[in-house]
């Protein structure tokens, strides 16, 4: 069975994007391998975020993961800062990563351009952070983002480099964990692109039902058909495919025919999106609210989570002290 590993910002709120994106696939995959999902706070602090918001957003977006499906009873769901071997392990791999490689890496580069006055040590040092987060539990495979891809690859060159310098067959060479077809692609409201929280163009499962409506009627469409079946636009194309995924086959079908017969009123088809999202998210969002309320099972889950998660780790960190020598008199 696979090991698969997934981080979780602590300010990744849950939107319909990700929900229907990768979420759907993380939790039908909990069913199928052995699967670590944390919450990565030791990375968000290379931005030093407000001390008195962290312990609030990692509650909130904790909660928002188990009202959404991830289940603690099938996977190991903990806090990073909770597991104190992955500084461990960190500090180990960065014996092994050099200062040319990791101030090449685009993230870096990026994020010293928008932030010169805090390009510091731990921002420089992120990719080895996540090196030791996925080889902590020998992950096989990794859920990655494009802007995550280029620190896979460093993962991969730090796990080979220990192998070889060692003469070990240890650490796995981990490799992007990959959807394909099965992965919905929510776009965005504003007529273009992704749905996504720097894009400004989210639907959030925490939203009120009000909050949707006054989102929904704002999209983005056109002057409408002027002649039967024409091509859909790019923004109408959108609110489709967004209907396709929460919407009755029978209400895409009604309102595509609309469409064909030039008969369409969007304002009629936001409606019915509104409505429709609605009735797909309320009960997830009364759930959240639910679990964030109850401090016993919060407490609970990510105390199991990170027990299970030092269990695991400290069966590498001790491999890895004796392979490196590091050994009790």
């Amino acid at each position: 069975m696979d090991t698969v590993l997934s981080g979780i910002r602590p300010t990744g709120r849950l939107h319909l994007g990700n929900y229907f994106g990768a979420l759907k696939n993380f939790i039908r995959m909990q069913h199928d391998a052995r699967c670590f999902f944390f919450i990565a706070d030791y990375h968000a602090l290379t931005t030093h975020p407000d001390p008195t918001h962290l312990h609030d957003n990692i509650r909130a977006v904790l909660s928002e993961y188990l009202a959404a499906g991830l289940d603690p009873n099938v996977a190991t769901i903990y806090i990073q800062s909770d597991v104190p071997q992955v500084a461990e392990l960190s500090l180990l791999l960065s014996m092994h990563a050099y200062l040319g490689e990791l101030e090449r890496t685009a993230s870096f580069k990026e994020k010293a351009r928008k932030q010169p006055d805090n390009v510091n040590a731990g921002l420089l040092c992120y990719p080895v952070l996540m090196a030791a987060d996925i080889l902590l539990h020998r992950a096989d495979k990794v859920p990655v983002g494009k802007d995550q891809e280029q620190h896979l690859e460093i993962t991969r060159v730090l796990a080979r480099r220990f192998n070889t310098l060692y003469g070990v067959d240890f650490f796995p060479e981990s490799q992007p964990y990959n959807f394909g077809s099965e992965l919905v692609k929510i776009p965005g409201l504003d007529g273009s692109g992704k749905m996504g929280k720097s894009e400004g163009n989210c639907l959030y499962l925490a939203d009120t039902d009000e909050a949707i409506r006054k989102k929904v009627m704002k999209a983005v469409t056109d002057a409408g058909p002027t002649e039967p079946d024409s091509p859909l636009s790019e923004p109408v194309r959108n609110i489709f495919t967004i209907m396709e995924a929460v919407s009755d086959p029978a209400t895409v079908a009604y309102f595509r025919e609309q469409y064909a017969r030039c008969a369409i009123r969007y304002g009629d088809l936001k409606k019915q999106l509104a409505e429709d999202i609605i009735r797909h998210i309320a009960p997830i969002r009364e759930r959240m609210q639910a679990i964030a309320a109850d401090e016993n099972y919060l407490h609970q889950v990510v105390g199991d989570g990170a027990a299970a998660a030092r269990r695991s780790a400290d069966e590498t960190l001790r491999e890895v002290r004796a392979i490196m020598g590091i050994k009790p008199f």
